[in-house]
């Protein structure tokens, strides 16, 4: 027998100074014909974007929420702390997406549908149907892409985006992850959940989106962040994976 599941969807959005974008991407996902809701995760932005939020907090009432954090705290950081939030206020659908619109607001519901028809985690795949980057130097989509393919052989899994930040997970996959026991904070933090996600024995499939770098604000990227993830994923290679008890 299926099980029945809510219908009920977050979209978890980290920031730090994205005073440029925060209000317009709020709007955007409000917008869509499916209904969403929202929870910021800022980590303490010197320039306001905390403030943009609460206001419009009193536009979208119960539909649009905000956890300030003191200090950069680290983008893994910031999403178990959204997972925690989303599992006990009991939403089913539990998304990560960017603020700055190298997300498109409207493959939200793509991913949607493709964890709504069985898979238990969507990712909105930059490479699975050749690479679809727009603005981006050729020098980083050539680091991006080989990135990915070196975390498929390490680990094999068989994602061609192991790196994406765009995703949809069933509520019963991150109930099923020990999430105190993720280790990395920074961009391997995608990697390891996806990798945790794998090895757990979930459903996971891949949405083709096409993938814009961000024309406001700052990059968060760096290359301490890449060596992060190379050093990492060798070690969690011969790591024992099990369930949350």
């Amino acid at each position: 027998m299926t099980p029945i599941y809510n219908d009920k969807k977050i979209v978890i959005i980290p920031t730090y100074n994205e005073i440029e974008n925060i209000e317009k991407i709020i709007r955007a996902i409000f917008h869509l014909s499916e209904k969403f809701h929202i929870l910021i995760i800022d980590d303490g932005s010197p320039d306001g974007t905390a403030k943009i939020v609460k206001k419009l907090m009193n536009e979208f009432a119960c539909s649009l929420h905000i956890i300030e954090r003191t200090g950069k705290l680290g983008l893994g950081s910031a999403y178990i702390t959204g997972f925690k939030w989303a599992i006990e206020n009991d939403y089913e659908y539990i998304f990560e997406m960017d603020a700055d619109f190298s997300h498109n607001p409207l493959d939200l519901i793509k991913l949607y549908h493709t964890c709504r028809d069985g898979a238990h985690l969507a990712i909105g795949s930059r490479y699975c149907n050749g690479v679809s980057v727009i603005n981006w130097p050729i020098g980083r989509v050539v680091m991006s892409y080989f990135a990915s393919a070196y975390v498929r052989r390490v680990l094999g899994m068989k994602i061609y985006d192991t790196t994406a930040g765009f995703k949809c997970y069933r509520q019963e996959v991150l109930k099923t992850i020990d999430l105190d026991k993720i280790k990395m904070r920074g961009y391997g933090f995608q990697i390891e959940m996806k990798y945790v996600t794998y090895k757990l024995g979930f459903t996971i499939k891949e949405v083709p989106i096409i993938f814009v770098d961000r024309t406001e604000g700052t990059s968060k990227m760096s290359s301490g962040i890449f060596g992060e993830a190379f050093w990492g994923v060798i070690k969690m290679r011969y790591r024992r994976i099990k369930p949350k008890k």
